[in-house]
């Protein structure tokens, strides 16, 4: 099968790319009408099924990644018959992911109820809201989702990103309809529901028409059953990891402090968690190179460029971080109103997170690269018992700032150092781990120098709402820039980057 790469990648890049733009600023005003129109513990119940589908979500287990993984070389070899009986595989697994995700679902249901401090809105019925969001995540596998690895696989994930940007843009419509025109939270997750089959539908339909004659048959070898169950296995540990991690926070606020609070912790995540879609684009453009590297050269020469790319990165994170920090409070003021701020040391607390998160993403895409994912297994299940074992302990004593130094703990005490010492015993020279050691905690004391400068600095004004925006704004973007340069802008490691990137832009310019 003849696969345009150039092509697809920069088709995957456009339709991909706009998705996830449009997935990161709609919900912006989303988030600002439901407020305004419902009310304050409507987004901490909205939230909180997030973070329950999410969990349930996990018994999906990585089947997606090892199946697209398993069709790469049939795809490349034109093997049909092959590819067909992937397709089947697949088939007969997502529907039994459908039917765990459902009796999952069922068996939580007693106990939904006990997940929610305090009230929730009077006029809902809770556990019809409940099976509203449960059919969404169940039919999501069984409607042809096993048909979106065919589409992957051939590199035409733009086909699939397409047909999620038409049915997003609908399904958003369709929701603020509902809250500006119906103030009805029913309808609202009924546009979810409607859409989510839509864009199942429509999908399949492209798949057979891009792939005529691919469909769901035949018998694979036991033994290649078995390699794709090694790497579910092995991918599952991470997932559900994930998973704990993520949901973790959100589940222990709802139950220990209720749904304003969930709420007014997740507007200010929600940055984050847009900020964080910008460092995973970082990554998955330098991945390939990255795995290229390890593969062709030298375990020095690759901890070389390990020792620049982490300084580098941190450099970038450290202005994110300072922008984060200075730009919180009053963009939080403007979106959500005064009564929804948290105290200064919140603030503090999200872009330390925020930092080491990146940090960590980082160094995990050179882990990703080398493929030690079955040393590297039991890493993030360790961080994410932490973090929940930190959370139960920690949030009847200090409440929500319990909640997020659970987070920064588990992640700096355990993942990062844990990570690290997988990847100086597996792809660099264990002798240099003592010289990256210095020179990371280093960076991260250059980096909370310039976020203390920056934010000593915006302190010093006091202006309106709008102008405190655009002067601390400024003020965080440069001055950490300005601390960087005049740290590291002669660092040979440094000035051999801008080098080699002034170099790429230039190859890309006449390239157009």
């Amino acid at each position: 099968m003849k696969i345009r790469r150039t092509q697809n990648a920069a088709r995957n890049i456009l339709f991909d790319g706009s998705l996830k733009l449009v997935n990161m600023i709609v919900p912006f005003f989303m988030r600002s009408l439901m407020l305004y129109y419902l009310g304050v513990e409507y987004l901490g119940l909205n939230g909180l099924f997030r973070s329950v589908f999410s969990f349930l979500n996990m018994a999906e287990m990585g089947v997606g990644s090892a199946m697209v993984f398993s069709m790469y070389r049939p795809v490349a070899e034109d093997d049909r018959e092959t590819i067909c009986a992937l397709m089947k595989l697949y088939r007969t697994l997502y529907r039994i992911i459908g039917l765990a995700v459902a009796g999952l679902g069922l068996a939580l249901t007693p106990f939904l109820r006990k997940l929610i401090m305090g009230d929730f809105p009077v006029d809902l019925n809770l556990y019809i809201l409940y099976f509203m969001n449960l059919a969404s995540t169940v039919l999501s596998y069984w409607l042809f989702a096993y048909k979106h690895s065919l589409l992957y696989a051939c590199q035409r994930k733009d086909v699939d990103s397409k047909v999620k940007l038409g049915c997003q843009i609908a399904e958003y419509a369709l929701k603020i309809s509902a809250l500006t025109v119906f103030h009805n939270y029913y309808m609202y997750l009924g546009a979810q529901l409607l859409m989510q089959i839509a864009a199942n539908l429509a999908t399949a339909r492209q798949v057979d028409r891009l792939f005529p004659g691919f469909c769901a048959r035949g018998e694979l070898p036991a033994e290649k059953v078995k390699n794709i169950a090694r790497r579910v296995r092995d991918l599952f540990t991470a997932r559900f990891a994930g998973t704990i991690f993520n949901s973790a926070d959100t589940l222990v606020i709802s139950s220990f402090l209720g749904l304003a609070a969930l709420a007014v912790y997740q507007n200010y995540f929600y940055i984050i968690s847009a900020l964080k879609t910008f460092v995973d684009v970082i990554v998955n453009a330098c991945i390939a190179g990255v795995g290229n590297s390890l593969v062709t050269e030298s375990k020095e020469k690759n901890v070389r460029d390990f020792t620049r790319f982490t300084m580098l990165f941190g450099w970038v994170m450290c202005v994110a971080s300072a922008m984060l920090l200075c730009l919180y409070h009053p963009f939080m003021r403007l979106w959500m109103g005064e009564d929804s701020l948290l105290p200064f040391h919140y603030a503090v607390c999200f872009a330390v997170y925020f930092y080491i998160i990146g940090i960590s993403k980082g160094m995990n895409m050179f882990k990703d690269a080398a493929g030690i994912w079955h040393r590297d297994r039991f890493r993030p299940l360790a961080a994410a018992l932490v973090n929940l074992g930190l959370n139960l302990g920690t949030v009847k004593w200090l409440g929500l700032y319990g909640v997020l130094l659970s987070s920064v703990a588990a992640v700096t005490v355990v993942e990062l150092p844990w990570l690290l010492h997988n990847l100086f015993q597996e792809v660099f020279p264990r002798k240099s781990m003592r010289g990256f050691v210095r020179s990371f905690l280093g960076l991260v004391t250059a980096a909370a120098a310039g976020c203390a400068a920056a934010w000593f600095l915006c302190g010093l004004f006091s202006l309106s709402l709008w102008a405190t925006l655009i002067v601390n704004g400024a003020i965080s973007f440069l001055v950490p820039n300005v601390f960087f340069l005049l740290l590291y802008g002669r660092n040979p490691l440094v000035v051999q980057s801008v080098k080699q990137i002034k170099r790429l832009a230039l190859e890309q310019k006449k390239a157009l």
